[in-house]
Protein backbone atom coordinates (compact mmCIF):
# COMPACT_ATOMS: atom_id res chain seq x y z
CA UNK A 1 0.00 0.00 0.00
CA UNK A 2 3.34 2.23 -0.08
CA UNK A 3 3.09 2.82 -3.83
CA UNK A 4 -1.13 3.88 -3.29
CA UNK A 5 -0.12 5.96 -0.21
CA UNK A 6 2.59 7.81 -2.34
CA UNK A 7 0.31 8.34 -5.12
CA UNK A 8 -2.61 9.88 -2.51
CA UNK A 9 -0.30 12.24 -0.77
CA UNK A 10 2.40 13.04 -3.12
CA UNK A 11 0.92 13.14 -6.69
CA UNK A 12 -2.96 13.58 -5.97
CA UNK A 13 -4.15 13.84 -9.47
CA UNK A 14 -3.96 11.51 -12.01
CA UNK A 15 -5.13 10.58 -15.66
CA UNK A 16 -8.59 8.97 -15.77
CA UNK A 17 -9.64 6.64 -18.28
CA UNK A 18 -12.64 5.36 -19.28
CA UNK A 19 -15.16 4.97 -22.90
CA UNK A 20 -16.97 7.29 -23.85
CA UNK A 21 -20.53 6.84 -25.14
CA UNK A 22 -19.25 6.68 -29.04
CA UNK A 23 -16.94 3.99 -28.01
CA UNK A 24 -13.82 5.70 -27.70
CA UNK A 25 -11.47 6.26 -24.64
CA UNK A 26 -11.83 9.26 -22.86
CA UNK A 27 -9.55 10.96 -20.42
CA UNK A 28 -10.13 13.98 -17.78
CA UNK A 29 -7.71 15.04 -14.45
CA UNK A 30 -9.00 13.14 -11.03
CA UNK A 31 -7.45 13.86 -7.57
CA UNK A 32 -7.19 10.71 -5.51
CA UNK A 33 -9.13 11.78 -2.41
CA UNK A 34 -7.91 9.47 -0.02
CA UNK A 35 -6.82 5.60 0.84
CA UNK A 36 -7.26 2.68 3.32
CA UNK A 37 -7.01 -1.17 3.45
CA UNK A 38 -10.54 -1.24 1.29
CA UNK A 39 -8.87 0.66 -1.76
CA UNK A 40 -8.06 4.29 -3.48
CA UNK A 41 -11.08 6.95 -3.15
CA UNK A 42 -12.29 9.62 -5.63
CA UNK A 43 -15.38 11.58 -6.00
CA UNK A 44 -17.10 13.18 -8.91
CA UNK A 45 -20.50 15.07 -9.39
CA UNK A 46 -24.03 13.42 -10.76
CA UNK A 47 -24.52 15.35 -13.43
CA UNK A 48 -20.86 14.74 -15.49
CA UNK A 49 -20.73 12.51 -18.20
CA UNK A 50 -17.68 10.87 -16.25
CA UNK A 51 -20.05 9.83 -13.31
CA UNK A 52 -22.07 7.95 -15.77
CA UNK A 53 -19.48 6.27 -17.02
CA UNK A 54 -18.37 5.26 -13.99
CA UNK A 55 -22.01 3.65 -13.25
CA UNK A 56 -22.25 2.39 -16.42
CA UNK A 57 -18.50 0.31 -16.72
CA UNK A 58 -17.89 0.07 -13.13
CA UNK A 59 -14.21 0.01 -14.53
CA UNK A 60 -11.15 2.32 -14.83
CA UNK A 61 -7.37 2.64 -15.59
CA UNK A 62 -5.51 5.33 -14.08
CA UNK A 63 -1.89 6.71 -14.67
CA UNK A 64 0.00 9.37 -12.83
CA UNK A 65 3.96 10.59 -12.89
CA UNK A 66 6.05 12.85 -10.49
CA UNK A 67 9.84 12.83 -10.22
CA UNK A 68 10.05 10.41 -12.88
CA UNK A 69 8.20 7.96 -11.55
CA UNK A 70 5.00 6.58 -12.00
CA UNK A 71 2.22 4.58 -10.91
CA UNK A 72 -0.62 2.92 -13.10
CA UNK A 73 -3.82 1.08 -12.47
CA UNK A 74 -6.70 -0.61 -14.17
CA UNK A 75 -9.75 -2.41 -11.91
CA UNK A 76 -12.88 -2.59 -10.70
CA UNK A 77 -14.75 0.55 -9.18
CA UNK A 78 -17.74 0.75 -6.76
CA UNK A 79 -19.74 3.70 -5.95
CA UNK A 80 -20.37 4.19 -2.44
CA UNK A 81 -22.45 7.11 -2.59
CA UNK A 82 -21.53 9.59 0.33
CA UNK A 83 -19.55 7.07 2.62
CA UNK A 84 -16.11 9.12 3.18
CA UNK A 85 -17.55 12.18 1.76
CA UNK A 86 -17.24 13.80 5.15
CA UNK A 87 -13.31 12.12 5.60
CA UNK A 88 -12.25 12.95 2.30
CA UNK A 89 -13.62 17.16 2.93
CA UNK A 90 -11.49 17.11 6.01
CA UNK A 91 -8.45 15.77 4.76
CA UNK A 92 -8.56 17.74 1.33
CA UNK A 93 -10.01 20.94 2.74
CA UNK A 94 -9.34 22.95 -0.53
CA UNK A 95 -13.10 21.00 -1.35
CA UNK A 96 -14.43 22.80 0.98
CA UNK A 97 -14.07 25.99 -1.30
CA UNK A 98 -14.71 24.10 -4.30
CA UNK A 99 -18.20 23.21 -2.87
CA UNK A 100 -18.86 25.10 -0.52
CA UNK A 101 -22.02 24.44 2.14
CA UNK A 102 -24.60 21.89 1.47
CA UNK A 103 -23.34 22.14 -2.30
CA UNK A 104 -21.49 18.85 -1.69
CA UNK A 105 -24.93 16.69 -1.78
CA UNK A 106 -24.23 16.74 -5.26
CA UNK A 107 -20.89 14.59 -5.10
CA UNK A 108 -20.63 10.68 -4.63
CA UNK A 109 -17.70 8.94 -3.90
CA UNK A 110 -16.13 5.73 -5.72
CA UNK A 111 -13.64 3.19 -4.56
CA UNK A 112 -11.34 1.72 -6.55
CA UNK A 113 -11.43 -2.12 -4.83
CA UNK A 114 -9.77 -4.64 -7.01
CA UNK A 115 -7.00 -3.46 -9.61
CA UNK A 116 -3.36 -4.25 -10.50
CA UNK A 117 -0.94 -1.52 -11.78
CA UNK A 118 2.96 -0.81 -11.56
CA UNK A 119 5.37 1.57 -10.03
CA UNK A 120 7.99 2.74 -12.26
CA UNK A 121 10.87 4.59 -11.16
CA UNK A 122 13.49 5.95 -13.44
CA UNK A 123 15.29 8.79 -11.18
CA UNK A 124 18.03 6.23 -11.65
CA UNK A 125 18.13 6.11 -15.34
CA UNK A 126 21.07 3.44 -14.80
CA UNK A 127 19.22 1.09 -12.36
CA UNK A 128 15.25 1.62 -13.17
CA UNK A 129 12.79 -0.02 -10.82
CA UNK A 130 9.28 -1.41 -11.24
CA UNK A 131 7.18 -2.91 -9.12
CA UNK A 132 3.84 -4.63 -9.13
CA UNK A 133 1.04 -3.03 -7.27
CA UNK A 134 -2.48 -5.08 -6.29
CA UNK A 135 -5.50 -3.88 -4.75
CA UNK A 136 -7.79 -6.21 -2.95
CA UNK A 137 -7.44 -9.65 -5.07
CA UNK A 138 -7.51 -9.46 -8.44
CA UNK A 139 -6.63 -12.14 -10.62
CA UNK A 140 -2.81 -11.53 -11.64
CA UNK A 141 -1.43 -11.98 -15.33
CA UNK A 142 2.02 -12.81 -15.60
CA UNK A 143 3.82 -10.42 -17.81
CA UNK A 144 7.07 -9.74 -19.01
CA UNK A 145 10.12 -11.33 -20.59
CA UNK A 146 11.14 -14.71 -19.17
CA UNK A 147 14.31 -17.47 -20.39
CA UNK A 148 13.00 -20.98 -20.84
CA UNK A 149 14.84 -23.61 -20.86
CA UNK A 150 16.11 -23.39 -24.53
CA UNK A 151 18.37 -20.58 -23.12
CA UNK A 152 22.76 -22.45 -23.95
CA UNK A 153 24.01 -19.85 -21.97
CA UNK A 154 25.27 -17.39 -25.33
CA UNK A 155 24.91 -14.12 -23.47
CA UNK A 156 23.59 -12.07 -25.70
CA UNK A 157 20.75 -11.42 -24.54
CA UNK A 158 22.65 -9.39 -21.61
CA UNK A 159 24.63 -8.00 -24.43
CA UNK A 160 21.96 -6.32 -25.31
CA UNK A 161 19.88 -5.28 -22.66
CA UNK A 162 19.94 -1.15 -21.82
CA UNK A 163 19.93 -1.93 -18.34
CA UNK A 164 22.34 -5.26 -17.71
CA UNK A 165 19.41 -6.74 -15.51
CA UNK A 166 20.33 -10.63 -16.72
CA UNK A 167 21.46 -12.88 -14.80
CA UNK A 168 23.59 -15.06 -16.94
CA UNK A 169 25.66 -16.80 -14.54
CA UNK A 170 23.57 -19.88 -15.03
CA UNK A 171 21.15 -21.78 -17.56
CA UNK A 172 18.94 -20.61 -17.69
CA UNK A 173 19.72 -16.72 -17.82
CA UNK A 174 16.78 -15.09 -14.90
CA UNK A 175 15.74 -11.71 -16.34
CA UNK A 176 15.25 -9.41 -13.22
CA UNK A 177 11.36 -8.48 -13.55
CA UNK A 178 11.61 -5.34 -11.08
CA UNK A 179 14.44 -3.58 -13.58
CA UNK A 180 13.32 -4.85 -16.88
CA UNK A 181 12.20 -2.23 -19.61
CA UNK A 182 10.24 -4.58 -21.53
CA UNK A 183 12.28 -3.58 -24.50
CA UNK A 184 12.00 -7.05 -26.32
CA UNK A 185 15.88 -6.93 -27.46
CA UNK A 186 17.00 -9.92 -25.60
CA UNK A 187 13.97 -11.93 -27.56
CA UNK A 188 15.33 -10.32 -31.05
CA UNK A 189 19.13 -11.39 -30.81
CA UNK A 190 18.31 -14.67 -28.88
CA UNK A 191 19.44 -17.48 -31.30
CA UNK A 192 17.37 -20.51 -29.65
CA UNK A 193 14.18 -18.33 -29.65
CA UNK A 194 14.38 -18.93 -25.44
CA UNK A 195 12.58 -15.79 -24.37
CA UNK A 196 9.31 -15.61 -24.25
CA UNK A 197 7.17 -12.38 -23.44
CA UNK A 198 3.96 -13.08 -21.24
CA UNK A 199 1.10 -11.01 -20.34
Amino acid sequence: MNYIKYLVENIHSVIVATINADGHPQTRVINMMMWDEKGLYFLTAKGKAFYTQLMEQKYVALSATKDKTSVSLRGKIQNIGTEKLDEIFKINSYMQQIYPYDTRSVLEVFRLYEATGEYFDISDPAHVMRDSILIGTPKIAESGYFVGNKCVGCKRCYSVCPQKCIDISGKPAVIDQNRCLHCGRCVEICPNHAIEKRG
